[in-house]
């Protein structure tokens, strides 16, 4: 149960006055919730400094401005197009104010002639004159009225003004209970010169001056609360992993010797320094959470193969996961081209599977003939059923969902769990996003893995493209095509249109795939360019991770300048995987812009992913963090991952020791912290 004293924030946030039905739908559109602590969670993107400027003198074009001098003419308009003009003087210089569309007699009742005013508003510049259009504020100083000092200003959406968002979130600080208790300790608090929680809000809604590096500290302070809570749930998912028993996995490592002597090359440092750091996990009596994090091509698969034949020397079963059907064959051809040539029995197990095939594969499963299970969401089926599930790999981990994992999970008594993600994000932030898993990475290609040339070309050669794709097509050679849409009428860089197109240019067979297709649709086409049938595969971005096509040589891309860095990696990265020279072709549209075109000569100048991933923070921020935000694990509301680095090394670093040391934190901080883990924590949002 949510603690009392949190009641109030996590009301409706119709229970605000002014937010009626109709307005409803839209605050929660715009907030990413229902709640009132949903809408105080909501920050300003900036402040605006409405003091009082000293002179007309001072006022810069294209800032927001306020100033207050006398009403000194006015002048109609001589069109319908023409604005009213009030021009204000203020003893240093002259201020034109226009008003598009107004009604006379109110602005002469707002503007007499003569009279003292206070205007606040945008600066712009005329003909060489000032001017102000439509004050935010006309204000007469002889009512002892002014404007506020500081305004926060929000995002917005349709239907919201930011006077009636400010206005709402007003009457939303009035419910932070004022004696909530101090989660942060006093010595981080000091260091920092961080206010209150409470204070911290209200110096971001509804501060009483403009105070920019004030702004930032309350930030910062509210930053380090939403961290912090992640990290304790962190923390304390570890520990109880910790407490819970699991079958250590201990067997002399032939299994692993065997597979690695049967190799026609050597594992790098990285594949070696991550088993072992596998191998160490699952000889614990507790489970191992361990996510293996590798570049496209970096050999994430043999890793888990032999992670695989250390489970099952032990005696016990191992299972792989794989998002899609296509996905866990072609992990099931390679596994088992490692592994039953040893002897282990190695079964696939998807949605086609039927019939006898399918009974002898069940059966195999249960009374544990056979060792090694690969396939998709079927595994989760009530029928399977394991006789020692000791080890469970997942591969493109983002994929799924954790109550995918947990259902896997289900099939044992408390299996150890390997996820794998071919999704490189910067070193410094990979704990921030899987902060409840331990990390090994590899930063390393294998031997023998060919580089990639990549090129980029504006499309006006476009036709040169396609003459070296059919002379690839002409050795044997396979070609990837990727579009940025699936079909529009009047645009040639449609899947549907490319496809058609080369097909007629080139006279051979051209496979198809979207995400408008059917599972077992798209799964046709890509088994059939996998085994050849067909030579070219045009495709939207659903072929970016995972499909392993040796043969292929060439990926071309398709207006280039609208993906984003990472996405363009991914997608290089099926090529280049066989012995022939591989190439990327990156066609772009021009002119291109600035942001595109370092994008695009980033990729070619390095296949690094780990510095592409850099590179793509760096370049687009933490918007979308390379991709993780669509699987939810990245789902930070105040933290700034390109600026907070340092606070989440803090913030773990507290949340570990309160953790392993409850005992020695006061009665008073365990509470306080209970508070913030309800407030915070994405595991208790909706709790």
């Amino acid at each position: 149960m949510r603690d009392e004293r949190l009641f109030p924030l996590f009301q409706p946030v119709d229970s605000l006055p002014g937010i009626g039905p109709k307005l409803r739908p839209v605050f929660e559109r715009l907030i990413g919730g229902d709640t009132v602590w949903d809408l105080l969670l909501h920050l300003p993107k900036r402040w605006l400094d409405r003091r009082v400027k000293a002179s007309f003198d001072e006022l810069v074009p294209g800032e927001v401005a306020t100033v207050q001098g006398e009403v000194h003419s006015y002048k109609a308009p001589y069109g319908d197009r023409a604005p009213h003009r009030i021009q204000m003087f203020d003893g240093t210089g002259f201020l034109t104010l226009t008003f598009f569309r107004a009604e006379p007699r109110w602005l002469q009742g707002q503007f007499p002639i003569g009279k003292e005013r206070i205007v606040s508003g945008q600066v712009g510049e005329f003909q060489g004159e000032r001017q102000m259009s439509h004050p935010d504020y006309i204000i007469d100083p002889a009512k002892g009225e002014r404007p506020p000092e500081v305004e926060p200003i929000y995002n917005l959406t349709a239907g919201l003004t930011n006077k009636k968002l400010h206005s709402a979130t007003s009457a939303a600080l009035e419910l932070v209970e004022p004696e909530l208790p101090e989660w942060i300790s006093a010595d981080v608090l000091q260091k920092n010169d961080w206010p209150a929680f409470r204070e911290a809000l209200h110096l971001l809604h509804a501060p009483a001056a403009y105070e920019p590096e004030r702004f930032e500290i309350a930030r910062q302070r509210l930053a380090y609360d939403e961290v912090l809570a992640r990290e304790l749930v962190f923390s304390m998912a570890r520990k109880s992993r910790a407490e819970r028993p699991a079958p250590p996995l201990t067997s002399t490592n032939d299994g692993l010797n065997t597979v690695s002597k049967s190799l026609p090359y050597k594992l790098t440092s990285a594949q070696v320094r991550a088993v072992k750091d596998i191998v160490a996990d699952i000889e614990q009596p507790h489970p191992m959470r361990r996510m293996l994090q590798g570049d496209v091509g970096s050999g994430k698969t043999l890793v888990a193969v032999l992670a695989a034949a250390k489970a099952v020397s032990a005696g016990y079963q191992a299972c792989f996961m794989a998002p899609t059907e296509v996905l866990a064959r072609q992990q099931y051809e390679t596994v088992a081209n490692f592994l039953a040539p040893l002897g282990y029995e190695v079964v696939a197990l998807t949605g086609r599977d039927k019939g006898r095939a399918r009974e002898s594969a069940l059966m195999g499963l249960a009374d544990g003939s056979i060792q090694i299970a690969i396939g998709t969401q079927a595994l989760f089926q009530e029928s399977v059923r394991f006789n020692g599930l000791g080890l469970i790999i997942v591969d493109e981990q983002h994929r799924f969902g954790v109550a995918d994992r947990m259902k896997l999970a289900g099939k044992a008594e408390a299996p150890h769990m390997l996820v794998m993600s071919a999704t490189p994000i910067p070193r410094t932030l990979a704990q921030a996003v899987h902060g409840d898993l331990d990390i090994s990475i590899l930063d390393e290609k294998p031997v023998g893995r060919q580089p990639i040339e990549t090129r980029v070309v504006s499309d006006i050669r476009i036709e040169d493209v396609v003459e070296a794709v059919g002379r690839a097509v002409s050795r044997g050679e396979r070609v990837f095509w990727v579009c940025p849409r699936v079909d529009a009428d009047d645009d040639d860089s449609s899947a549907v249109y490319r496809a058609a197109a080369l097909k007629d240019r080139l006279g051979v067979d051209v496979g198809l795939v979207h995400g408008r297709l059917k599972g077992e649709e798209k799964d046709a086409a890509l088994e059939a360019f996998r085994t050849g049938e067909t030579s070219i595969l045009v495709a939207t971005t659903v072929i970016e991770v995972g499909v392993d096509v040796p043969d292929a040589t060439i990926m071309v891309i398709e207006r280039a300048e609208g993906f984003g860095l990472a996405q363009l990696h991914q997608l290089r990265g099926r090529v280049g995987r066989g012995t022939k020279k591989s190439y990327c072709i990156l066609l772009y549209r021009p002119p291109l812009g600035e942001l595109a075109r370092e994008r695009l000569e980033t990729l070619r100048g390095t296949e690094d992913g780990f510095e592409i991933a850099e590179a793509d923070f760096r370049l687009r921020g933490p918007g979308d963090l390379l991709g993780v935000r669509q699987s939810g694990a990245v789902d930070y509301r105040i933290i700034d991952l390109s600026k907070d680095a340092d606070l989440i090394d803090i913030a773990r670093q507290d949340a570990r020791y309160l953790v392993e040391r409850a005992g020695n934190a006061t009665e008073a901080r365990l509470d306080a912290l209970s508070l913030l883990k309800d407030l915070f924590s994405p595991l208790n949002r909706n709790g």
